[in-house]
């Protein structure tokens, strides 16, 4: 039985982000996969560039290569290369994985396909909600971050290498980053799926400053 394009890539990406601790792991990837066929039916997406984008999108991130954001395309091309995908899927899978990424408060991260739009959307939802807050803290704890610091504001970053160096603490992303996504999605499906993400981690944020301060 021959084993199909999305199972050998299920399998390449599991097997290279096995024991990934920051939030980055295979079960994001997984996630933000269901995430992005769910949102492709609905929008009418071609289901395959979808599945390869989102299976792919972080296979090398830039945060872990010294902000190099050219190793994951480049990796995601050799693996479709090596498995006879011809350029008609490859070449908007790889532009999907060069721009999905936020660059900051203050850059402007527009996708030009509808299939990009959807997979943007569906890693973003990974990024709020329930599921963000728990990644946000993850990946705080592996770059050995502050929880969070009362005398250190948020940022808005205005370019990508501003945001690169950031090294704020945790609470503080939300700011810079989480809050700011519901209104960044792209698609109806997304959207409306972000409006109770993005209400749970402001209820969420509303109950930490008040046991910061004592007050619940």
């Amino acid at each position: 039985m021959t084993t199909s394009l999305i199972d050998k890539t299920c399998q390449f990406v599991e097997a290279k982000l096995a024991g990934e601790g920051s939030g980055h792991d295979w079960w994001h990837i997984y996630r933000v996969w269901n995430l992005a066929k769910n949102i492709a039916e609905q929008e009418g997406a071609n289901m395959r560039v979808v599945e390869l984008s989102a299976l792919l999108h972080d296979i090398a991130d830039w945060k872990f290569h010294d902000g190099d954001d050219s190793i994951g395309p480049k990796v995601a091309e050799q693996f479709l290369l090596k498995n006879q995908v011809g350029s008609e899927v490859i070449d908007p899978v790889i532009e999907i994985i060069a721009s999905i990424s936020y660059k900051g408060a203050g850059v402007p991260t527009p996708m030009k396909t509808l299939e990009g739009k959807v997979v943007q959307d569906a890693d973003r939802l990974d990024a709020i909600g329930a599921m963000g807050i728990a990644r946000t803290f993850a990946y705080g704890g592996h770059k050995n971050r502050l929880m969070y610091h009362p005398d250190e504001p948020p940022v808005m970053h205005q370019s990508f290498e501003e945001y690169k160096k950031n090294t704020g603490h945790t609470i503080n992303h939300f700011h810079e980053k989480l809050l700011l996504l519901k209104d960044r999605m792209n698609t109806a499906s997304g959207k409306n799926l972000a409006e109770g993400r993005h209400q749970y981690m402001q209820a969420y944020l509303d109950q930490f400053h008040k046991e910061w301060d004592g007050k619940a």
